[in-house]
């Protein structure tokens, strides 16, 4: 009993995520809102790429895009679909890291190889 208990609060995840709606942001309607997502057999629409609608709404026009774009380059090559990430992992770059080549700077007598160095020592490159 005390296990029909842990279960039933538990999998309260699984069962809100099979109720949300979900919609094929790559088929928008004219009126902003989204067709259902999936498609029937014979259906010439373009490969659907699904999401909550709730996190549909979240999305910009370009995170619609580009999620959309790299599903249908994936294809659907067997019986099951291929899944994308909605959303693309962050480039170091763009957190503000360091992308190029580590460079070994001498300075005062001393080897650094640490790229932090290189916005202190801009001139002496």
């Amino acid at each position: 009993m005390i296990e029909e208990k842990k279960l039933n609060m538990s999998s309260g995840g699984l069962r809100k995520w099979v109720q949300e709606k979900w919609v094929d942001i790559g088929a928008p309607k004219k009126n902003g809102k989204y067709q259902p997502c999936g498609r029937s057999k014979g259906s010439k629409r373009k490969y659907p790429k699904c999401v909550p609608l709730a996190k549909a709404t979240r999305m910009t026009s370009s995170q619609k895009a580009s999620a959309v774009k790299r599903k249908r380059a994936a294809g659907n090559t067997g019986p099951k679909p291929t899944n994308v990430a909605t959303f693309t992992k962050r480039s170091k770059a763009a957190e503000g890291g360091y992308m190029g080549s580590f460079i070994k700077l001498d300075v005062d007598g001393k080897t650094y190889s640490n790229p932090s160095y290189k916005k202190y020592y801009k001139g002496m490159i």
